[in-house]
């Protein structure tokens, strides 16, 4: 018999409290009535109501449905969810992995940042929750109540450092889960989101379903990444036939029985000389391994085009 008392944290000030990997095992959570806490929940769960808090410091581990902020004003927080709301909030900054458009309303002062955070479980819960790591749209925010003339929400500086805002747990008991906040090691790959991009260049990769696609897509944004280009988005979806002939045109047969495995992994890089430095990184690299690459600065633009209209049409964007 599940007790809600144990998946509530009510009426508390000035603590720091939390759940370790396990505890919460996809069950509900509430957050309610908390002041000036630090509050942790390093577990996968259901969905997350946090209602009525004031200047808190929140990490939310990865929740399969909802996370649904009301009436929380000065809080900096690091999310992981399937959809992200919030009403009459004010002052949140939020490090966020959201697969679907985040949505604010009757909210002012808000700021997003890309999730960045890793603890050796992280992963599993991930998956545990039906959450790919690669499909997170943090920074399309979707302002329900706009005020003309006002704008509600921005970005958080690109340099923003999580511990700066979502400081590691102090208590002994949180302090025995192995956190890095160190963006290279994050279990989401760092995307620039909507920023402005540097270039006018970007490229395309898709790795194809198998054994070790994610493995595969996180060296080469490794590999792009510390040649100083910068990885835009992500995207994990599956495709058909038809979309193949819409994304990868004259080379679409070649791809298409590769399809059936299962989804696909996009990646999009940008700088000058990001096609040829892809291209040739994909040959070193993965020689033995099918990935569709743009072929020319020219037709890279549009590849990304393609490719992310249709997975926005995908995933009901």
């Amino acid at each position: 018999q599940v007790d809600p008392k144990d998946y509530t944290f009510s009426g508390l000030k000035d603590e720091t409290v939390g759940r370790l990997p396990g505890k919460v095992a996809g069950q509900q959570f509430v957050i309610q009535d908390c002041e000036n806490c630090s509050i942790y929940i390093f577990d996968h769960s259901a969905t997350i109501t946090i209602d009525d808090c004031v200047n808190c410091q929140i990490f939310l581990g990865p929740i399969k449905g909802s996370v649904f902020f009301r009436n929380c004003k000065d809080c900096k927080c690091v999310v992981a969810c399937q959809q992200f709301r919030t009403r009459d909030c004010r002052k949140l900054e939020v490090f966020l992995c959201c697969a679907t458009q985040p949505i604010i309303e009757s909210s002012t002062g808000m700021k997003f940042g890309c999730f960045q955070y890793y603890y050796p479980e992280l992963a599993l819960q991930f998956k545990d929750a039906g959450l790919s790591i690669f499909n997170n749209t943090w920074s399309n925010i979707h302002d329900f109540t706009p005020v003309s003339g006002e704008n509600n929400w921005g970005l958080l500086p690109e340099n923003a450092v999580v511990q700066d805002y979502v400081p590691l747990p102090g208590s002994e008991e949180l302090k025995a889960v192995r956190i890095s906040t160190d963006a290279t090691k994050s279990i989401i790959p760092v995307t620039r989101g909507r920023r402005q991009k540097s270039s006018d260049e970007s490229c395309l990769a898709v790795f194809f379903a198998g054994d070790y696609t994610t493995a595969n897509a996180r060296k080469l944004i490794d590999e792009m990444t510390g040649k100083g280009f910068q990885l835009v988005q992500t995207k994990e979806v599956s495709m058909q036939a038809e979309d193949a002939h819409r994304v990868f045109q004259q080379c679409a047969s070649e791809f298409i029985p590769l399809l059936e495995k299962g989804p696909v992994v996009a990646l999009e890089f940008n700088g000058d000389g990001a096609v040829e430095r892809c291209q040739s990184t994909v040959n070193d690299v993965f020689s033995g391994t099918k990935v569709f690459v743009s072929k020319s600065k020219a037709s890279a633009s549009q590849d990304v085009d393609n490719f992310y209209n249709f997975a926005d049409m995908q995933m009901g964007m």
